[in-house]
């Protein structure tokens, strides 16, 4: 059996961003922990959201709509929300389920730092 694990934490970027950092393996058992950080968020639009997955390995259904859930939320509050570093296997899955038409996507952090300055 595989020791299902994930981290999900959030902490505030030296330019004001909220960072989600998720990382392991986001599936049916460990959602929960991710969906707890994203409902504790306060989203908002004076402050943008950038969902940190470049320590996920691993994305399941039941993870994909805690992303969704989180973009529900930011269309709702007015938040600019940014997915950082997904590995080129989670990025095709995205595509895939058409995640890249709802998702602004950057490579590192700073990268999305720099893209909310333009």
């Amino acid at each position: 059996m595989t020791d299902r694990t994930l981290t999900a934490t959030r902490h505030t970027h030296s330019q004001g961003a909220l960072v989600l950092a998720v990382a392991g393996e986001l599936d049916h058992h460990t959602a929960p922990e991710f969906t707890r950080v994203v409902q504790e968020t306060p989203f908002g639009p004076d402050a943008p959201v950038l969902i940190d997955a470049s320590g996920l390995t691993y994305c399941d259904s039941t993870g994909i709509t805690v992303f969704v859930s989180a973009y529900q939320r930011a269309q709702k509050t007015g938040t600019r929300l940014f997915v950082v570093g997904l590995n080129a296997d989670l990025t095709r899955v995205f595509g895939i389920v058409g995640l890249d038409q709802l998702f602004t996507f950057q490579p590192t952090v700073d990268d999305a730092i720099n893209a909310l300055r333009a």
